[in-house]
């Protein structure tokens, strides 16, 4: 497996994970069962493609959502 196909296959779990609505990241861990640093690369890949965008709802948790 090359890094893109790495990469690219932990942003597409964190993607599936955040179509069902904003979440945190121990809240996509638990949805899409990757680790910390694996969340962390997806929401960096779908960052870069400019796919994600972070919301702090509550203002003590940091949230994720999907750009429309």
């Amino acid at each position: 497996m090359d890094s893109i196909e790495f990469f690219g296959s932990k942003a597409g779990q964190v993607w599936e994970a955040l179509r069902e609505g904003c979440k945190t990241m121990t809240q996509i861990q638990k949805t899409s069962g990757l680790t910390s640093k694996e969340v962390s690369m997806g929401l960096g890949w779908l960052a870069k493609e400019g796919k994600v965008m972070i919301k702090n709802a509550d203002g003590l948790y940091t949230k994720f959502e999907l750009k429309e």
